[in-house]
């Protein structure tokens, strides 16, 4: 019990250092060299196979789990792996540019957040993209990674952010990597599953006005959406910012229609802020839930 409060506070203060610090200043960053080492993998192993893509995401995870194993520390390992502070900075200088009329800029910017076809969208379908993005990720990218490291230290926090990226890589339901790809969808909608629900709770206990709101959207609306996890915090996000998210997205040569999530009006460029500082606030709640059974522990000792 005494270790696991320990880790849990450690990964919290991952999360902190992320807040404060922003991504590693080291380059290669350790996820652009991880993503750089799996793309040529992929030309070695490739096979329109999904045994062949289960091979594929076992050495992905192995090349993680060694390197907790050599990070150690749950605090750095953690910190490596959450990247909240980036995810707000991208969103913020796409909400820039948007604010600056500059669109071409904008949709140039918006690949850095997601992976849909931005030619072609307007002001509004950007911000539409940047919030869903923000809310996706506040799984992806924070809770995630902190609930990982505070499981499993280091090795969870990195394998999780390894599987995450390989999803990002190849987990598409279509075209090239429809099987090779299928081990990395499902492996990240099995390790975000639980996660995604918390930043749901979280998102309504930041945000006490909306929590009921919140919860009921989520309920009724997140199990339409094709992703477990990511329909979830997006439900969670557009009833705690009274949006309505969803709709038609292009993704190379597929248009998927995405269910409705939310009551609320479409968004617009100036919704991207409250999104961002609803993400720290997750984040920051996360990072408290972590560090909160130590300094209660520490606590009750002292007023013994």
């Amino acid at each position: 019990m005494t270790k696991l409060r320990n880790r849990a506070a450690a990964a919290g203060a991952g999360v902190v250092l992320d807040r404060l610090l922003g991504e590693p200043l080291v380059r290669p960053h350790p996820v652009a060299a991880f993503g750089w080492a799996m793309q040529r993998l992929e030309k070695t192993l490739y096979l329109d196979d999904r045994l062949q893509g289960t091979a594929y995401l076992g050495a992905g995870v192995g090349a993680a789990v060694v390197a907790g194993g050599v990070v150690r520390s749950t605090a750095a390992g953690t910190y490596l792996a959450v990247a909240g502070r980036s995810l707000a900075d991208e969103a913020r200088a796409v909400a820039a540019l948007l604010a600056a009329g500059d669109l071409d800029a904008a949709r140039a910017a918006l690949p850095a957040l997601v992976g849909r076809d931005p030619s072609g969208l307007s002001a509004d379908e950007v911000a539409r993209a940047v919030v869903e993005s923000v809310a996706e990720n506040a799984v992806d990218a924070v809770v995630a990674p902190a609930l990982w490291g505070a499981a499993a230290g280091a090795t969870g926090a990195l394998a999780h952010r390894a599987t995450n990226t390989l999803d990002s890589m190849v987990g598409h339901r279509g075209g090239r990597y429809e099987r090779f790809g299928w081990a990395s969808a499902r492996a990240d909608d099995v390790a975000a599953w639980v996660p995604a629900r918390v930043t749901a709770g979280l998102v309504a206990f930041v945000r006490p006005a909306a929590a009921v709101s919140v919860l009921r959207t989520v309920r009724r609306d997140a199990p339409a959406h094709p992703s477990p996890s990511a329909g979830v915090a997006e439900a969670a996000f557009a009833a705690a910012l009274d949006l309505r998210l969803g709709g038609p997205s292009r993704y190379g040569d597929r248009m998927e229609m995405r269910p409705p999530l939310g009551e609320g009006r479409p968004p617009t460029p100036a919704d991207i802020e409250p999104a961002c500082r609803l993400l720290e606030d997750v984040a920051l709640a996360v990072a408290a839930l972590l560090v909160t059974p130590l300094a209660l522990h520490w606590a009750r000792r002292i007023l013994r």
